[in-house]
């Protein structure tokens, strides 16, 4: 995992005891059977059931009409073609300016409800008046639902069936298949257009990134900055750096990895510790981008910086065929033009 999974930002309670709106009444109040007015008329119907990553089956006697969803779930499901039936999205989704998260790639966030726009933003009743049938999030950790409170987790879980997708320790390529598998299941065509030109060109990218690595043969450093720290991020346990690396990019591999293994953190005086012709920097929004670290005179030192190679990392990847093609292009294209810094 990368920084801003290390970073939590201040919890605060979303339902105060005894104060809030039961949920049940919430539900009464907002009428209704949620079989009724499904958010897509045409979507596959008729009995439903799928194994997430948990182990654990999810059924229902009609195939989901109202799923909410992590916001970047919600953009890998539609960009296998699941669409109307996200009625709702939780986790970063507009920017300030209102424009779309990055994690939100294609997907239209004027549509969908907002449920909350980061982290322990999850607002309950809003989740509740949707109807949901289901919800579906990414899986950092094992039984853990990325961007579902803790706090108010019980309160959650009970109002729908819920899916968790495993998101790291196993190659990129391997998660996409289970979202593919999920998105089939809930009336995807994989065989669609839209989605077999997707494959090939992740294909494609693939393969380029795998020439560029052979012939251009420079040390890579997936990382992370925040005000305090340096994150040199670990290979071995972020999905799409495994599948990187399965493809002949030569990762540093941190040696002192913080609890969890997703990274070491260093501090700024110790950020030249590992030797990188070419810096991956995390591009999220809740990270620092280069413009911010140019006041940090450690990272002026290292001699990727010095040698302008420097490629965004998108460090929570869309697990979509069409969400990863660009990013392995963009690292292909990198090493493709990177030298020896050191």
């Amino acid at each position: 995992m990368s920084t801003s999974r290390s970073v939590t930002p201040s919890r605060r309670g979303i339902l105060a005891a005894g104060g809030a709106l039961g949920i049940g009444a919430l539900l009464a109040a907002c009428g209704g059977d949620k079989g009724s007015g499904g958010a897509n008329s045409d979507a596959k119907t008729g009995p439903w059931s799928f194994t997430d990553d948990r182990k654990q089956k999810a059924s229902l006697k009609n195939t989901p009409q109202r799923i909410v969803a992590f916001t970047g779930t919600a953009a890998a499901l539609h960009d296998f073609g699941i669409d109307d039936q996200i009625v709702g999205v939780f986790g970063p989704t507009k920017l300030k300016n209102g424009k779309p998260d990055p994690q939100a790639g294609d997907l239209d966030v004027d549509k969908v409800t907002i449920i909350g726009n980061a982290y322990n933003q999850f607002n309950v009743e809003k989740y509740a008046a949707l109807r949901p049938d289901l919800l579906v999030t990414n899986m950092y950790e094992p039984g853990a639902l990325w961007f579902v409170p803790d706090d108010s987790k019980d309160k959650i879980t009970p109002l729908a069936k819920t899916v968790a997708i495993t998101s790291s320790r196993v190659p990129l390529v391997k998660i996409i298949e289970r979202y593919a598998d999920l998105a089939k299941s809930l009336g995807a065509d994989l065989n669609a257009k839209k989605v077999t030109d997707a494959k090939a060109r992740f294909e494609k990218a693939s393969a380029a990134l795998r020439k560029a690595a052979k012939s251009h043969p420079v040390k890579v450093l997936a990382c992370s900055g925040s005000p305090d720290l340096f994150y040199a991020s670990n290979p071995g346990i972020n999905a799409d750096l495994m599948y990187y690396k399965s493809l002949g990019v030569d990762l540093i591999v941190p040696d002192h990895l913080d609890k969890g293994g997703y990274f070491e953190s260093l501090s700024w005086e110790n950020a030249d510790k590992y030797k990188a012709d070419v810096l991956l920097l995390d591009n999220r929004t809740a990270t620092l981008q280069p413009k911010e670290l140019a006041a940090k005179p450690s990272w002026a030192k290292l001699p990727a910086v010095k040698a302008g190679q420097i490629t965004p990392w998108s460090s929570e990847p869309r697990f979509s065929y069409a969400g990863a093609a660009p990013l392995i292009e963009s690292l292909a294209k990198a090493i493709e033009g990177a030298k020896k810094a050191n």
